[in-house]
């Protein structure tokens, strides 16, 4: 917790709630995220939080796109180093079921429950961000476009990240399976890629 008699800067103010706000929403959950919580984790009052913020609502589209520009910031370093060392691309399997699974998924799931699906913006503009970056370098013509696997491998983390744990017991699965299919299908749209002699 910072002490309530240290000076800081907007950006310092700004940037230490947000912190705030991630820890919360991993140790508590979306509903956690609030003014109030915030404030009273950084030691500011709910007055200094709303000059920064406007609204619980302000903090939380912050909080998603903080969240979002570094998982894909990661995630596209992750895909550069498998593409150019020809690398499995379980890294970056890990990295986006990681990034939805420590919060996330949990966060756009109740901002859709809610009806405050305008705050998925953020998700949204850096995942098309990631792949017209990752599509710069992408020349190889495989089964799925880019787009297709980053749509099956985000849906399939997200969907991993509500109900993964449960689903994989019911059915008598590891609880990587889902990794470990997201990973093989991957493996296989590269796959398809390559000329029939390399294969």
């Amino acid at each position: 917790m910072l002490s309530p008699r240290k000076r800081l800067s907007p950006e310092e103010s700004r940037d230490a709630a947000i912190e705030a706000a991630r820890d919360l929403l991993i140790e508590e959950g979306p509903q956690a995220v609030t003014l109030k919580a915030v404030a009273t984790r950084i030691g500011r009052t709910h007055a200094n939080l709303l000059h920064h913020f406007g609204s619980a609502g302000d903090l939380q589209r912050a909080l998603i796109k903080h969240l979002a520009d570094s998982i894909t910031a990661r995630i596209l370093e992750a895909a550069k180093r498998a593409r150019a060392n020809d690398q499995d691309p379980r890294e970056v399997v890990d990295m986006t079921f990681d990034a939805f699974a420590k919060g996330a998924g949990a966060m756009a799931s109740w901002m859709i429950l809610t009806g405050n699906q305008n705050a998925l913006d953020p998700i949204l503009d850096a995942i098309h961000r990631l792949v017209d970056e990752l599509a710069q370098d992408h020349d190889r013509d495989t089964a799925m476009s880019l787009q297709e696997e980053t749509l099956q491998l985000v849906l399939m983390a997200l969907g991993d990240a509500l109900l993964g744990g449960p689903m994989a017991k019911a059915l008598g699965l590891p609880r990587e399976a889902a990794r470990t299919l997201a990973t093989n299908a991957l493996l296989a749209n590269n796959r398809s890629a390559q000329p029939a002699a390399e294969r």
